[in-house]
């Protein structure tokens, strides 16, 4: 019994400690998401903690809950507008990562993102639909408060929506890859100089996405370059890299966001940043079937190898060759022999036995 006892006070004081660290870190990241508000000081176009609640909800399961709503709460208390206000929003932003859980478990995502079917999942049931409530409640709230007028409702619906379904897909997919990360070995000088390479070109991407040129579509090539070479270690920070420009250039109205209102910018960005994260985990999950089923089938070729090794000695130590039609030439058949024993037959008599010769 003590024993037991003590299994399940190490559980609590494992669990107490992931809901404490899955707080601390939505609180931080929630803080640099403030950065790059855009409505009333508190929504903003990246919101990371969504991320990170979804994926401690993944990683750790869903008895880390209190920790996403103690973070929410923190965050929100101190930028109102009242402690009802906050409550309510906190629930929200409590309940949009567990929907999009909920909805990504039915689905059958697989954490390790190895299918295409977990990149369209995480997209479109993730991002997309799981967060529709928190920005719901959060802008139904604010204009219910009286914080927003109606005309400034879907904006800041828009902006909210695209904050979080942004966290879930460039900061969610990051986590989920660092999980199963490894330090390299054996690779080669090369493999290191065409990643260095990589990285050089994201930022270069990255400095003429916010110009003022709209030049943001050069963030694909880069996007199938890391896809393709890295799989998902380099296609999740890269997409997290390419998004990330997208969002300071339409915080700054600048390149492709210059010009238009915040709703069209929101759309335009909540595009942008999908077809992105669409790309690069969608190109990366196919190059890892590849790899597996190429993998797959040299294991089976070795088995099949070891299973012709050990019946070879039941042959009395020939060597086992496919086969070949002209095996039917090593077969001795002899038309003469065949006529001898019809003319064999003919002489029998008629009660089996020979018939007498000549005397």
């Amino acid at each position: 019994m003590s024993v037991a006892r003590h299994e399940m006070l190490r559980r609590g004081g494992v669990t107490a400690l992931e809901i404490c660290a899955v707080a601390a870190l939505y609180y931080a990241t929630g803080k640099l998401g403030l950065l790059q508000q855009l409505v009333r000081g508190q929504v903003t176009p990246l919101w990371p903690p969504t991320g990170i609640a979804l994926a401690g909800l993944l990683l750790l399961g869903p008895q880390i809950w209190p920790g996403i709503a103690l973070g929410a709460f923190l965050i929100n208390i101190s930028l109102g507008p009242s402690l009802p206000a906050v409550l309510v929003i906190m629930a929200g932003n409590t309940l949009a990562p567990i929907c999009a859980y909920v909805l990504l478990r039915r689905a059958g995502f697989h954490i390790e993102m190895d299918r295409i079917w977990d990149a369209l999942v995480l997209v479109f049931l993730g991002a997309f639909a799981g967060t529709l409530v928190s920005a719901t409640v959060g802008s139904g709230t604010l204009r219910l408060a009286g914080v927003l007028s109606s005309g400034d409702f879907w904006p800041t619906w828009s902006v909210w929506w695209t904050g979080d379904a942004m966290g879930v897909l460039v900061v969610a997919p990051v986590l989920l890859v660092l999980r199963s990360a490894r330090w390299p070995k054996d690779v080669p000088p090369s493999r290191w100089v065409e990643g260095s390479l990589l990285v050089a070109a994201t930022a270069c991407v990255g400095f003429l996405e916010t110009g003022r040129t709209p030049l943001i579509f050069l963030g694909f090539p880069v996007l199938i370059w890391a896809a393709f070479r890295f799989q998902r270690a380099g296609a999740a920070p890269c997409a997290l890299a390419v998004s990330t420009f997208a969002i300071l250039a339409a915080a700054e109205k600048s390149g492709p966001f210059a010009g238009h209102d915040l709703l069209s910018n929101m759309i335009t960005l909540q595009a942008f940043n999908g077809s992105a994260a669409l790309t690069a985990l969608m190109l990366g999950a196919a190059v890892t079937e590849r790899n597996q089923a190429q993998t797959e089938i040299e294991q089976a070729c070795r088995q099949l190898s070891d299973m012709v090794a050990r019946i070879a000695p039941g042959r009395g130590g020939r060597p086992v060759r496919p086969y070949d039609v002209n095996d039917v030439n090593d077969v001795d058949v002899d038309v003469n022999d065949v006529n001898d024993e019809e003319d064999d037959d003919g002489e029998r008599g008629e009660d089996g036995g020979r018939s007498p010769g000549p005397p």
